[in-house]
């Protein structure tokens, strides 16, 4: 557990330092922004009542309607002096007039001068650019409003920009200016917040500052005071006037009495136009007119001041920070619960959903959370896990089947790994204690036999020898445990404990059926050996059932899964016991196959055996009842040797 959690830890780190890393850098900045864009069009259209503006449009129609551009004064002057007796309470005009365009400059002028409710348009000097003066007679004024927008790299606007401060004039744009004027009537004015005096308090608001990393944004420019535009009133939520519709006096005059009237431009040869989150993607250029974009700018500061509704909100940095981390961290935890490749593609993507939907709950509730680290973070970090779950497992499993996979049926060595989990801890078997049964096979008259080969000779004969009985072992069910020269240790019942009666009987069965399997491989071996001139072989078996404990013994390095516990001691001693009286009859019975009385109960009488006699052997105080095999009996036997030709074919195929 602690190593996971280690993991865990690590894993998600790493995946976090390089997220944090690239977030830096603004290189998932274009990412963040789109998602913003696409939240604000999955955005449901606020319900609430029209916002209190009417956009008093020129199109390319009108201008043809007029045969000139730009308007003449004029036309202009006629214009706002319509708008006034209407009723606007304030009205925005979004038409540079720095240099008069005659006729009617004087008329212009007039209205102008007299109607204190307009608010004129400027541009302000930058750089090389000189910018646009506003009209002469309003120079000096507070009605007038710069009209320079904030665009981001993309070419998108998704920030107002209210006021800004030279060092020694402060400038208000159009949006604000004519947003103060409507609310000069509701007795609002702008204020400083109590607690951020820095900060400004509209009515019901204070409207907090755009900071560089805000939300999805890195290292921008915040210069002036800026406000993410919250776009809430939707694209097409403003009512609209053409501008001949204003002069012919075929319009609604309940559109415009004591509302905002924003006077611009909306023809496509005139080139006044930005793209925003609502611009469509993949190659669309939908954009909307400045008029229309002064007029969401306006709309945000009247419910901000009038209804309360704040400006959209942003965690601190160290807050979005633990954001990610927490979804990087869980994105590697997210391999240890699933375990399985079709899980835990299903929980990954479902955590992909549970992330997007979150935030997209917390955007319609006016918070602009990250998503792009976070969903990074929680792939990555689970990809990260996966491959080093992935490589600890490959490890384990050469592990695991360095111990069992050369002793063992290939479907057993796969059991084995499929339920590593109930006796594999740290890399290594579990010590558990269990029922099984130890068996124990040795060469009679080895050490004579050794004296009389040459090695080659020998090491021939031996390999010969256990390469035609051990795979018999394996193919019964068997672990073998231990080689030593001429003798095997085997078990059945290992390394998966036998948690019921039935399969603890049926391991001794399958150790008995092994040593009478042996046997027989053993009397064809003993046949070619003859026909060669080399010795031949005879072998003692003993066969018991008990309680043992197993577990692994070793070092990083060298590692080797055991039995112990007195049912194995006493199984070596059945096996070697009187072993000076056996004399094997080599080809039909050469091998001595002896169980103890707690395995004979096992056998339930499918076996033709013969009571030998209670002996204590070396070593043990109480005597042990025990046993000699001959085969199966009755209709055992034949049922016997149909499985046991089965075994041999499958153990052949491998």
């Amino acid at each position: 557990m602690r190593s996971a959690l280690t993991a865990v830890v690590i894993a998600g780190g790493l995946v976090f330092a390089v997220l944090f890393g690239l977030r830096s850098t603004g290189a998932l900045e274009g990412l963040e922004l789109a998602v913003y864009d696409w939240q604000v069009r999955l955005r449901p259209a606020a319900p609430a009542k029209k916002p209190p503006i009417v956009l008093v449009t020129i199109t390319d129609r009108d201008i043809a309607e007029l045969g000139t551009w730009p308007v003449p004064d004029e036309a202009l002057a006629r214009a706002l002096e319509t708008l006034a007796r209407s009723g606007a309470r304030v009205i925005g005009l979004d038409i540079y007039r720095d240099v008069p365009v005659p006729p009617g400059h004087e008329a212009l002028n007039a209205v102008l001068a007299n109607n204190p409710q307009i608010v004129a348009a400027t541009l302000l000097p930058r750089g090389e650019n000189p910018g646009v003066r506003p009209p002469s007679v309003l120079a000096g004024s507070d009605r007038v409003g710069f009209t320079d927008t904030v665009v981001d790299a993309d070419a998108r606007v998704r920030r107002s920009l209210l006021m800004l401060d030279d060092g020694k004039t402060v400038f208000y744009s159009l949006p604000f200016r004519v947003a103060l004027l409507y609310l000069q009537a509701a007795g609002v004015t702008p204020q400083s917040d109590a607690q951020h005096p820095e900060w400004l308090r509209l009515g019901r608001s204070t409207l907090q500052p755009f900071e560089p990393n805000d939300g999805g944004y890195v290292r921008a420019d915040a210069g002036g005071y800026q406000l993410l535009i919250d776009y809430r009133d939707g694209p097409d939520a403003f009512a609209e006037i053409g501008f001949s519709q204003l002069l012919a006096g075929e319009f609604d005059r309940r559109l415009v009495k004591d509302r905002v009237a924003l006077v611009g431009v909306a023809a496509e040869s005139v080139k006044d136009s930005f793209y925003t989150p609502f611009t469509g993607t993949l190659g669309a250029k939908e954009s909307m007119y400045g008029v229309a974009l002064y007029g969401h700018m306006v709309s945000q500061l009247l419910r901000a001041a009038l209804a309360g509704e704040r400006p959209l909100a942003v965690l601190p940095d160290s807050a979005e920070a633990l954001w990610t981390l927490l979804w990087c961290l869980l994105g590697a935890a997210l391999v240890f619960v699933t375990r399985s490749a079709w899980r835990f593609a299903a929980a990954a993507a479902a955590g992909l959903v549970v992330l997007i939907a979150g935030v997209h709950a917390l955007f319609l509730l006016g918070w602009w959370i990250p998503s792009v680290p976070p969903a990074l973070g929680w792939v990555a970090s689970a990809g990260v896990m996966s491959a080093y779950v992935a490589s600890r497992e490959k490890k384990e499993r050469a592990r695991l089947m360095s111990l069992f996979s050369a002793y063992v049926s290939p479907e057993l060595a796969e059991a084995i790994y499929r339920d590593r989990s109930h006796f594999l801890a740290s890399g290594r078997p579990i010590p558990q204690r269990l029922t099984a049964t130890v068996y124990f096979c040795d060469v009679g008259g080895f050490t004579t036999i050794s004296e009389t080969l040459e090695p080659p000779v020998l090491m021939g004969w031996l390999y010969g020898f256990m390469e035609a009985i051990t795979p018999v072992v394996g193919a019964h069910g068997g672990v073998i445990l231990r080689f030593s020269g001429d003798s095997i240790m085997a078990v059945f019942g290992v390394p998966v404990a036998r948690t019921r009666d039935e399969e603890i009987a049926r391991d001794a069965v399958n150790a008995v059926d092994c040593a009478l399997a042996m046997q027989n491989r053993l009397v064809a071996l003993n046949k070619s050996l003859q026909e060669r001139g080399l010795p031949l072989i005879g072998m003692r078996i003993g066969i018991l059932t008990g309680p043992m404990t197993a577990g692994s013994l070793g070092t990083e390095q060298r590692m080797e899964y055991n039995c112990h516990g007195d049912t194995v001691n006493t199984g070596a001693r059945l096996e070697s016991f009187q072993r000076e009286h056996f004399s094997p009859d080599y080809l039909h019975e050469p091998c001595r196959i002896l169980v103890g009385e707690p395995t004979l109960r096992l056998l339930a009488g499918k076996f033709h055996t013969e009571f030998l006699g209670d002996f204590q052997l070396k070593g043990k105080v109480k005597p042990l009842r025990i046993h000699r095999v001959h085969g199966r009996s009755g209709a055992a036997a034949l049922e016997a040797a149909e499985v046991n030709s089965a075994q041999e074919s499958s153990a052949a195929r491998r």
